[in-house]
């Protein structure tokens, strides 16, 4: 009998090339040229080095230095840290406040404020119609978005080789949700960039997965496995994207990817956020649905924010702990329903809280 996150047969021509929605004649502002979309869907990631303007960036940069300003405050308020440190800057602050309270980026990733301003990036006409070259004129944004909080030589932000839809439930193993990585500085092997399996999408599947790497909430695959599963090579096939600031990196949920060490001295900052086709399922476990941004059958006319960030995913996540009714506001843990979904190889503080597959209220895919 498979495991909860296997399914026997793969779903190619749902993420390759025969994925690819008829391409517009004339581009709209923001569209890219056809053959660089053919390569999203023969490859499963697209490098766009240039897309975004410093206007479109910079409040994004503002909103984040606003959340560590709030974190700060919160930790010295708690009496965690001696020190706002006001004096640094935003690729520096983060740093500072972790030395004093290891975990401070954990409890920045679970408040998951989405700001005004990302808000107007997530649906930024221009990535919109880009995003509409890979799935449609029908567009919605998944519940499922990071702010990535990557402090220099911190295992909690580096992340393990994984698919996207092995942290979401099997009903996303049929539907097409593309990624846009997005920096907020130039990013680079030193500072911990992405690297991706080019051609691991092909096959339509999602390799074995284990929880939990290392001391933190990640599931993560094997190399010689995975490159089985996916017909890959995790050598020949690996590449690195470098992606400068102003730029993306767009990648196919089912491509295997993963995020380097920070060996710098500067945080690396980035977002990623995703969509999908309204009419297919979100695949998160019921804890929250979309947000629909685009539609030609029923026109936006404003997109309802106030009810999407009205459902705190985390706190959602957190009623399956064993001690959900003691909230902590300092707590540095995380736990998601992709653990319960693979095979459990390591435990670590993360997995402790959890509770069992037979008394979790996660839907079951």
């Amino acid at each position: 009998m498979p495991e909860p996150g296997l399914v026997p047969d793969g779903r190619p021509e749902l993420f390759d090339i025969r994925a690819m929605p008829e391409q517009p004649k004339i581009l709209k502002p923001g569209q890219l040229e056809e053959s660089l979309i053919r390569q999203f869907f023969e490859k499963g990631y697209l490098l766009v080095p240039k897309f975004f303007t410093d206007e479109e960036l910079e409040p994004c940069r503002k909103a984040v230095e606003r959340l560590v300003d709030g974190l700060a405050q919160l930790l010295y308020d708690g009496g965690k840290i001696k020190n706002l440190y006001k004096d640094q800057g935003l690729f520096q602050r983060l740093t500072y406040i972790e030395k004093e309270f290891p975990g401070a980026n954990v409890i920045l990733h679970k408040l998951g404020k989405l700001t005004e301003a990302f808000c107007d990036l997530w649906a930024n006409e221009r990535l919109l119609n880009v995003v509409e070259q890979l799935i449609g004129p029908e567009i919605a944004g998944h519940p499922n978005w990071n702010l990535r909080t990557k402090t220099p030589q911190n295992e909690a932000s580096t992340v393990p080789w994984h698919q996207d839809s092995a942290y979401l439930d099997n009903d996303s193993y049929s539907v097409l949700y593309p990624t846009a990585w997005i920096p907020f500085l130039d990013t680079n092997k030193e500072n911990g960039c992405m690297e991706v399996i080019s051609g691991g999408h092909l096959v339509g599947k999602v390799a074995r997965h284990t929880c939990c790497w290392k001391d933190t909430w990640y599931i993560e695959t094997d190399e010689e496995d995975a490159a089985k599963t996916l017909n890959v090579d995790f050598v020949k096939d690996k590449v690195l994207c470098p992606v400068p600031y102003g730029g993306m990196l767009l990648i196919n949920n089912m491509i295997p990817h993963r995020s380097l060490n920070n060996c710098s001295d500067v945080i690396r900052w980035s977002v990623d956020l995703r969509w999908h086709a309204p009419d297919k399922p979100v695949g998160f476990y019921g804890l929250k649905q979309s947000v629909l941004m685009r539609s030609e059958k029923n026109p936006v006319e404003k997109i309802d924010w106030e009810s999407f960030n009205n459902v705190d995913r985390h706190s959602e996540a957190d009623k399956n702990c064993k001690d959900d009714d003691e909230k902590d506001p300092f707590d540095t843990t995380i736990v998601g329903p992709w653990m319960l979904k693979w095979d459990m190889t390591h435990t670590n503080r993360h997995t402790e809280k959890l509770k069992t597959r037979s008394q979790s209220s996660w839907q079951k895919s």
